[in-house]
């Protein structure tokens, strides 16, 4: 309000009629005409000032017991921030581990197939950009990113690129149902067209309805015209189905992705494709059957009525009256005074 003289009468004016409000209530005691006009104040302001009473009462407790706790308050304060902070750095420690060793399996893999790559993180996931299987990273076209590059991890095929801003992009997942890509069979090299299907394997249609696919078998990608979308040698993954072909000109499998598209964090986008296609170099050596325990040949030996052992074959082998150390030969039963008989020799000989 302006200092003028119309304010200042104004004032004056406000101050004289409150002292003769106060005058009034104060002689009219418990009839005073204010009364009522008090009652209905309390009742309108009467909860805000509880509130304001309740929510300030805390903070004056809360005063008065930090500055009566003094050192020990302070203490106690100082151990909780530290401990905090040991969490965090534990937490940090172990986090950095994990991206550590991703971006190892993925260099490995990325130099198995001469991949010029380009790191990037995964930042959000999926509902940004509606119902699709989407990723968003860290890198954009600042970094050399471009639509239609080929995104994998240390697994496999993770997706492409579909838009790309300054510092970030989007990748469509292979799992997606709107992604198919190119596939050759390892070894065969029977060439098909995988399809996401959002949490179900994906679904694989090769050309050739005869293909000799079963359970087991693997997936690679098999490239696009100019590398785009999709460079050559990548895993996709590996047969869990085959339908039978039923006379149709094409074979339906069903391939579990190597990549687990819902633990997605380190990925890495491809900048240069290989010189030369890597095919199946990229795919991690297969395990070793174990090999099948050769079978140990046993002998069947039989009794004979004279003590001859005889096995399988008919053949005398020994004697069950020989004695330990003895040299009688086999077939020559011992007589009473420890000699070989003859004539049990001569009957065992006959009958070998």
């Amino acid at each position: 309000m302006r200092d003028t003289r119309e304010s200042r009468l104004l004032l004056v004016l406000l101050i004289a009629i409150a002292f003769a409000l106060i005058t009034v209530d104060i002689r009219g005691g418990e009839e005073s005409p204010v009364d009522g006009a008090r009652q209905a104040a309390a009742t309108v302001f009467g909860p805000v000032e509880n509130g304001v009473a309740a929510a300030v009462d805390p903070v004056g407790n809360a005063i008065g017991a930090v500055r009566d706790s003094g050192d020990r308050h302070d203490r106690i304060a100082a151990l909780e921030h530290e401990n905090a902070a040991l969490k965090t750095k534990l937490g940090s420690d172990d986090r950095n581990t994990s991206k550590v060793r991703q971006l190892d399996t993925m260099l490995k893999s990325a130099g198995a197939g001469q991949f010029g790559i380009k790191a990037a993180q995964v930042i959000a996931i999926g509902a940004a950009q509606g119902f699709s299987w989407t990723i968003t990273i860290d890198a954009g076209a600042e970094d050399g990113l471009q639509r239609d590059m080929t995104v994998l991890n240390g697994e496999g095929l993770v997706g492409r690129v579909t838009t790309v801003g300054p510092n970030t992009a989007t990748v469509l997942l292979a799992n997606d149902p709107d992604f198919t890509v190119g596939t050759r069979l390892e070894k065969t090299d029977e060439l098909g067209f995988a399809t996401g299907q959002g949490a179900r394997p994906l679904s694989v249609q090769f050309l050739n309805g005869k293909a000799d696919v079963k359970k087991g078998d693997r997936l690679v990608t098999f490239g696009s015209s100019k590398d785009k979308p999709f460079v050559p040698g990548v895993p996709v993954g590996e047969v869990v189905r085959v339908d039978p072909s039923g006379g149709d000109l094409t074979r339906t499998v069903y391939v579990r992705p190597f990549v687990g598209f819902t633990k997605l964090d380190i990925v890495g986008i491809v900048v240069q494709a290989p010189r030369e296609n890597p095919r199946d170099m990229v795919l991690p050596a297969q395990p070793k059957k174990p090999e099948k325990p050769k079978p140990t040949p046993t002998v069947t030996v039989t009794a004979q009525p004279n003590g001859d052992l005889v096995d399988s074959n008919g053949k005398v082998v020994g004697n069950i009256n020989e004695e330990p150390g003895s040299s009688a030969s086999p077939g020559a039963s011992p007589n009473a005074s420890g000699n070989a008989d003859p004539a049990a020799g001569d009957a065992a000989n006959e009958q070998e």
